[in-house]
């Protein structure tokens, strides 16, 4: 890796999953900044703040900052105020809400209903609300388009099912904000002030982390950790740039 001069790292998977962080993980992040080599640690998580996921990050061990974290309802706060909507459905997690400052709700034709991760509280009742929504003219913006995720009790479904059922039941293309979209991976290394090619992603995901940041223009390393499932893995037509059993295998390398 040494034509590797930045860093982003996956939060979920690759250094903690659940409430329990992967062995190294915190070694392997001291030693990154110790060395001072450019990192961000981007995250499709859309269930808590930059704040709460720090906080969550430094009760495991792990020395990361808000700041350093790029999160999917950050980047679609910016994507909301570039495309200039006035009124928004939030369909999101009541914990996050506060990352959309200045966005006004409204349920009445929003320009956009905007979908995130809301757990249990999907149900036909609410998919037909929304297909009402984007029926009557409003935008389809999704946080993330992920197909699963990884739990201390095994792989769950996540909200990339609702979005592609409702863009197959309007014929709507949903605007995806977080991983893989190359948007999401650009604002990334513009924080980190390097060109795509000198920056590695170091996902657990081979399709959104490993596929989104090569079709950035990044490389993209897989970890056998998380949600990564060897079948899966094999079957995919992406190729990972480099592969480690986890993130703690990295200490051989800096």
């Amino acid at each position: 890796m040494d034509d590797i001069s930045g860093i982003l790292f996956d939060l979920d998977g690759v250094l903690f999953v659940g409430d329990r962080m992967i062995a190294g993980a915190d070694t392997v992040v001291a030693l990154v900044k110790q060395k001072q080599i450019p990192c961000r640690f981007i995250t499709n998580t859309t269930t808590q703040s930059r704040d709460a996921i720090a906080q969550k990050l430094q009760g495991m061990g792990l020395s990361i900052q808000s700041r350093e974290i790029i999160s999917t309802p950050s980047a679609a706060l910016l994507y909301l105020r570039q495309q200039g909507y006035r009124s928004c459905h939030l369909l999101v997690a009541d914990e996050v809400k506060p990352e959309f400052e200045g966005i006004h709700e409204s349920d009445l034709n929003p320009g956009a209903v905007v979908i995130g991760d809301i757990g249990s509280a999907w149900n036909y009742e609410l998919l037909n609300k929304v297909f009402g929504m984007l029926m009557n003219g409003a935008d389809l913006i999704a946080l993330h388009k992920n197909k699963f995720w990884q739990t201390d009790e095994g792989l769950r479904m996540d909200i990339g099912a609702f979005v592609a059922g409702l863009e197959y039941v309007t014929g709507k293309q949903a605007a995806v904000i977080g991983k893989p979209s190359p948007a999401f991976f650009e604002l990334a290394i513009r924080q980190l002030e390097l060109p795509a090619a000198r920056v590695v992603m170091i996902g657990d995901d081979i399709d959104s982390d490993v596929g989104g940041a090569q079709r950035a223009g990044l490389k993209g390393a897989l970890v056998r950790t998380g949600k990564y499932r060897p079948e899966y893995a094999a079957a995919s037509p992406i190729r990972p740039d480099y592969i480690f059993d986890s993130v703690a295998d990295m200490l051989g390398i800096f």
